[in-house]
């Protein structure tokens, strides 16, 4: 049995199936449908004969649940619903194609005994600004979430596509089930070595496929995994493992990474530590050629006390099998300068990561480059280009974790500005590969529209791009979609403290508004509160603190609680995380960064920003 959880209660459920019923007779009459999602249309009853083609379709409604949250089930009977039922079905995530429909519930307790914890935490979504302009018809404001721990989506995804390939690197596949096989031989590897539930594995890695082995390998073993810049110096790797005082570390055998690795592991908690190779995932041919010919960089002399993860996969696999609270427990300890520049650990839970990727899915929906109806990302296949760094929430969350809840595939760059002139191995794998997917930042997207070799390469497999971390000029955007013949590229904003993704635009062109960062995602609050108090909530169009509520915002900074003390804050029931960016709402919720709080200043009584000055 299935209860269907939605956000809006009885009065928005009859809405919505009135809005569809209103939206086919005009498409079949030749006018456009309505505009989307009305919570205000008044409730009446509705006739469910054959002169609406809803017949025998019908929706069993319970009462507020705790005062706060409701449920539902939606019954169907005949076996050919209406389109526009199904698209309600789809809305409400109940899928009526299901051979046994859900069975009616006599109290709402009952409909609860399996999902009681997770709607506990689920506030109603009320209709906000942004809801109200040109907010996606097809996105639901609030979603349903079933917490799982997040090493559960590589063994579905393993179970489901076992023989897909998931890494692609130096031209040699890794499938979904290799990775999980050697994840759990990680995972029992770790427990073998002491390491406990909420320890700390630390993994120093870029863009090669150990990294998704280890990530999951060391969550399967109960262990928090805290990803570390591959480019850091000594002193910073220092700080990040004794500040999260990590016991095990996984490191790449490279001449500056390793060295690295080495200098920082004094005066830290590190007792197991694991040496990965590039030659672990290349062909023995290769392996050995490259090692000859000098073309596999590899460290002078390794700690003979460290171990080789070739040797770790020897491990025969038997993890733990463990209780995990996905909405308690963390998964990633991800290091970032917040609003202050010293270092700090942004604790995300299991649920926190999961639910970011499934407002990513939602969102997602692009239409065909010939102008063709819009159709979920998800719901295709996609080949992913790992360009974003993992160690980073947004290359993580985004490339390496979204791919693997869909079953795709994902090309490993460790190293993007690779090729004579830089970048051009970027421009080789997307032509060879076909990737779709693109995921990063300004300065990519600008390399590439002036790399003097760009017009040898074809671009026009790739569909759709995500850009964040800075403004995105809006001169980048038009080149870069002209050479990729018609692929879209949004803007969008995040934050490690957010898992990363709170806006993004919408993801057709006529919705989209340069010069922001989008709309928030389904569950996600924004307000704008005064810069310096963070108490009163500034009017639309004025700038103020961009302050963030969601199931994706962190559970806090790793042993931190003065900084926690100022950067959340509880209104209205729901507890807000400070970003230290300024910033507003404009007239259709679309928000606009303007400036740093770090860099606000007093003159005279009253608040400046260095755009300000610099304006005048």
């Amino acid at each position: 049995m299935k209860a269907v959880f939605f956000p809006g209660g009885p009065d928005f459920v009859q809405s919505q199936l009135q809005e569809t019923q209103e939206k086919e007779k005009y498409q079949d009459s030749g006018h456009p449908g309505g505009q989307g999602p009305s919570q205000t249309r008044p409730v009446e009853a509705q006739d469910h004969g054959a002169k609406n083609r809803y017949q025998q379709e019908y929706i069993f409604l319970t009462q507020h649940f705790e005062g706060k949250y409701r449920v539902g089930s939606l019954i169907l009977s005949n076996k050919k619903p209406s389109k526009s039922f199904i698209d309600l079905c789809r809305f409400l995530h109940y899928d009526p194609s299901q051979s046994a429909p859900p069975e009616l519930f006599s109290s709402p307790e009952e409909i609860f005994s399996d999902n009681a914890e997770i709607m506990k935490r689920r506030p109603v979504m009320e209709e906000q600004l942004w809801h109200k302009h040109k907010w996606p018809p097809e996105v639901p404001h609030s979603l349903t979430y079933e917490p799982q721990p997040l090493f559960k989506v590589l063994e579905e995804t393993a179970q489901k596509y076992p023989n897909r390939p998931y890494t692609i690197f130096a031209d040699h596949e890794q499938t979904y089930r290799q990775i999980l096989d050697m994840a759990e031989r990680v995972a029992t590897f770790l427990v073998q070595k002491g390491i406990q539930r909420g320890d700390r594995v630390a993994l120093f890695l870029p863009n090669v496929p150990h990294f998704p082995v280890t990530f999951f390998g060391a969550l399967k073993s109960g262990a928090v995994c805290v990803t570390c810049n591959p480019l850091y110096k000594a002193n910073e790797l220092n700080f990040q493992l004794k500040d999260c005082g990590a016991k095990a570390l996984f490191v790449l055998d490279h001449p500056v990474i390793y060295p690295t690795a080495l200098e920082a592991l004094k005066g830290t908690d590190v007792q197991t530590v694991v040496v990965c190779s590039v030659k672990d995932f290349l062909p023995p041919l290769k392996a050995v050629l490259g090692g000859l010919l000098g073309k596999i960089p590899k460290a002078p002399a390794l700690d003979p006390k460290h171990l080789l993860f070739k040797e770790v996969l020897k491990t025969p696999p038997s993890p733990p099998k463990l209780e995990i609270n996905p909405v308690e427990d963390l998964a990633l300890i991800l290091y970032t300068g917040g609003t202050t520049g010293v270092p700090k650990g942004a604790s995300l839970t299991h649920n926190n990561i999961y639910s970011n990727m499934m407002m990513i899915d939602e969102w997602g929906r692009l239409e065909t480059k010939e102008g063709g109806p819009a159709v979920k990302v998800s719901d295709t296949e996609q080949t992913f280009m790992g360009v974003l760094p993992w160690y980073h929430s947004y290359g993580l969350t985004l490339t390496l974790l979204t791919c693997c809840a869909g079953g795709y595939r994902v090309v490993c760059v460790p190293d993007p500005r690779a090729g004579n002139p830089p970048f051009t191995e970027v421009l080789k794998l997307i032509q060879k590969y076909k990737v779709t997917i693109l995921h990063g930042v300004p300065t990519l997207y600008s390399a590439i529209i002036n790399h003097p070799l760009v017009s040898q390469f074809d671009l026009s497999s790739i569909i759709y791009c995500s850009s964040g971390a800075a403004p995105l000029p809006l001169e980048v955007a038009k080149k870069f979609e002209e050479l990729t013949k018609g692929g879209l590229l949004v803007e969008g904003y995040g934050l490690s403290e957010t898992s990363p993704v709170t806006h993004t635009n919408p993801t057709n062109r006529r919705g989209r508004k340069f010069g922001t960062i989008g709309l928030p995602l389904p569950d996600t609050m924004v307000k704008i509160l005064d810069a310096e108090t963070g108490d009163k909530e500034m009017a639309q169009g004025e700038d103020g603190e961009i302050a963030l509520s969601g199931p994706q915002v962190m559970k806090g900074y790793w042993n931190k609680p003065e900084e926690n003390e100022k950067v959340f804050r509880m209104i209205e029931d729901r507890r807000y995380f400070l970003t230290g960016d300024i910033g507003h709402l404009d007239e259709e919720g679309f928000t606009v960064i303007t400036d740093r709080k770090k860099d606000m200043i007093i003159v005279g009584g009253m608040k400046a920003f260095p755009r300000e000055v610099e304006e005048v």
